[in-house]
């Protein structure tokens, strides 16, 4: 089994712990060894591991170690991966069995993502880095998602939509087919965007309109 940690001790480390345990369920791969998080105590207890540290400590450690960042911030994720430059460290994707792809012989996924239990994805899709998508997504066919990407639980992903990168989508959001998100676009939850978006805006509603937040 490989080592494995987490990068954040909140509610979401805790459920990619989960996540982890769930994969080790159908095929023994992971050794969780603990949590790095810059906002906890080194030493700090959750019922899934101790904290080991931060940034620095990672940036230190002497063993091969596949880490994975379970922040729903994008613009987070995307700082502090960047941050990370000890060369032992590599950032696994992490998708649940429960999973299902229409065809995957005709999906590609780059690395560092999460895909978590009961998320279900169409032909011809691709995913890039460190994207998150909480449980229950779905993605359409032919949809392109960049980097960086934050998709919390059920939402929405019609065909032939492409995805830039940092953009974050609420729960139950829902995109219809043929849209463009480029980068730093929050879609509130339960909004329904149907037509393209401008570039660090927020959009909520059904339809979604872009407000000042």
């Amino acid at each position: 089994m490989r080592d494995i940690a987490i990068y954040g001790a909140g509610g979401f480390g805790r459920e990619i712990a989960c996540l982890i345990k769930e994969i080790n369920g159908v095929e023994p791969t992971w050794n969780l060894i603990g949590f790095f998080d810059d906002g906890k105590e080194f030493g700090c207890q959750t019922e899934y591991g101790n904290v080991l540290g931060g940034i620095k400590e990672l940036n230190k450690y002497c063993r091969k170690l596949s880490v994975a960042i379970a922040i729903g911030n994008p613009v987070v994720v995307s700082q502090l991966s960047s941050s990370i430059c000890n060369p032992l460290v590599e950032f696994p994707n992490l998708i649940s069995p429960s999973v299902s792809f229409l065809d995957r012989a005709n999906f590609s996924i780059g690395y560092g993502n999460l895909v978590c239990s009961h998320c279900w994805i169409s032909c011809n899709v691709y995913i890039g880095n460190f994207n998150v998508m909480n449980a229950g997504v779905t993605v359409g066919h032919d949809s392109r998602i960049g980097n960086f990407n934050s998709f919390m639980p059920a939402v929405r992903i019609s065909g032939e939509v492409t995805i830039g990168e940092c953009n974050f989508f609420g729960v139950s959001s829902v995109v219809l087919q043929q849209i463009t998100i480029g980068r730093n676009t929050i879609i509130g939850a339960n909004s329904l965007v149907i037509r393209k978006t401008k570039d660090g805006e927020t959009y909520v509603g059904s339809p979604a309109v872009k407000v000042k937040y």
